[in-house]
């Protein structure tokens, strides 16, 4: 190993200019203390940086050293992440696709997108006849997720609903092409338009809508999963006469907690309590009470307009060191240390978690660019304020709504789905037992079963009544 390392640091030293570095280097490179540290150090990369420092030290110049160490760092980046040699990485994302995978092009990104329909086949009666108005389903998936966490569900929705089901890949994520922000050129139409990010929200609802398009359908029924459905969300709002339904599965969305009945009573008392005192003294005791209640009002509000300009200044911060050489080699970090541990905690039976999901998982790891698009996107959502969706506004969704969640889902907790079902007039939950985060995947025939109910009790029927029910 001392005489192999030799060798290679004489190979990064013959690009330094002029002979006399490497004859300098040559004689005055010791491998007697070249041996002595590799018994205290087992790892090949500490005594490739020893035997170079030895060598640069000894010519009197730092240019070789940073050259070569450059290279050096480079040769040990390339390793495992989450299991995935990152040796060879590939530029075409075709290569790493499946045979039904196809590839679009949406604003200057190559979208991967899975489209599956029952109706093509003759051999399959459907139980609602759903596509007969033309009402698909598109599924968005979570983030570290893909395509791949819908692969169990995709056949057996089609089926079951009769409908036309597309899946697709984020940026960012899966397979989808690793778009570089700064390169990309303004719309047409263009003015002072900018361009339009591949990894912001507003990025992921206009795609969700082009594909409602691609299908030649005036609605879709989105199905969104984890952060999936924080996008299914922001597509209603963005163009609700588009979606004919929402289906939030373990959705990462905050659900504000409902003011108790008991709050409200003492709201209720204080009020009769306050227009009964009709004697001056009651009456400046209001006042007083008004005027406090508003100058802290007032104050809550300074606070909170000083805690977004704070925040607004510590995400730009944050944005500009995750975009840094430091943000990728963290990304890295985390990935390799903690991607396979958040793959297996979100199942309920872990058990169930093969070599085969693994590697489904981690395959977009064996595209070029991951680590970049993952920071990319990371920093688009601590930026865009389209992400943040005010709770407030959740009453505002009209149109039917599932919600459905694992009892024992270890991400995004149970408790909040139900709180979010409070929040949306008219949602239905459904608790799937013994589940995860993932309930498409571990619990595929009863998540299906769940959704065929929804559906058939709000787009079920006849002739002329599912039509008109399904184009409201």
């Amino acid at each position: 190993m001392g005489i192999l390392s030799f060798q290679l640091q004489l190979s990064v030293l013959s690009t330094s200019p002029g002979p006399e570095l490497l004859s300098g280097a040559t004689r005055s490179l010791n491998l007697l203390p070249l041996q002595r540290e590799r018994r205290r150090s087992s790892k090949p990369g500490v005594l490739k940086l020893i035997a170079l420092a030895s060598a640069s030290s000894a010519a009197g110049s730092g240019a070789g050293y940073s050259e070569g160490l450059v290279e050096v760092i480079k040769k040990q980046r390339k390793k495992k992440i989450a299991g995935v040699d990152q040796d060879e990485l590939v530029d075409d994302m075709e290569l790493l696709a499946d045979p039904d995978s196809s590839f679009c092009e949406f604003n200057g990104v190559k979208i991967h997108h899975k489209v599956y329909d029952a109706s093509a086949s003759q051999q399959h009666e459907s139980l609602l006849q759903i596509d007969s108005v033309n009402v698909p389903m598109i599924l968005l998936h979570g983030f570290g997720a893909s395509i791949f966490s819908w692969n169990r569900a995709l056949k057996p929705l089609a089926e079951t609903t009769g409908s036309r089901i597309l899946a697709f890949d984020r940026p960012a994520f899966g397979l989808t092409s690793r778009a570089d922000p700064s390169s990309l050129k303004v719309p047409q139409g263009g003015g002072d338009a900018k361009p339009l990010n591949p990894y912001s929200m507003a990025f992921s609802v206009l795609a969700t809508l082009y594909f409602i398009n691609f299908l030649a359908a005036e609605k879709a029924i989105l199905v969104g999963h984890s952060a999936g459905s924080l996008v299914a969300v922001n597509s209603y709002f963005e163009a609700r006469e588009r979606v004919a339904g929402l289906i939030l599965v373990a959705p990462a969305i905050f659900a504000p907690n409902p003011p108790s009945r008991e709050n409200q009573r003492d709201g209720q008392k204080s009020g009769l309590k306050t227009a009964e005192g009709d004697n001056l003294i009651s009456r400046i005791w209001a006042l007083l009470s008004r005027i406090v209640k508003y100058a802290g009002m007032l104050m809550a509000k300074m606070m909170i307009w000083m805690g977004n300009v704070l925040s607004s200044l510590y995400k730009r911060v944050l944005s500009a060191i995750l975009r840094s050489a430091v943000g990728l080699v963290l990304v890295r970090m985390i990935i390799d240390k903690f991607g396979i541990s958040a793959i297996k905690i979100a199942w309920h039976d872990q058990k169930q978690v093969t070599d085969h999901i693994l590697q489904g998982y981690t395959r977009p790891l064996r595209s070029k660019g991951w680590d970049r698009a993952l920071v990319e996107y990371t920093a688009a959502m601590l930026l865009d304020v389209d992400s943040e969706l005010r709770p407030q506004r959740l009453h505002e969704i009209s149109c039917p709504v599932l919600i459905i969640t694992g009892d024992n889902d270890r991400i995004v907790p149970s408790w909040n789905a139900e709180r979010l079902s409070r929040a949306i007039p008219g949602s239905v939950i459904e608790v799937i037992k013994n589940c995860g985060h993932l309930p498409h995947e571990e619990k595929v025939d009863e998540f299906v079963e769940v959704v065929r109910k929804f559906l058939q009790r709000n787009f079920g029927g006849s002739g002329e009544q599912m039509v008109q029910q399904a184009l409201a």
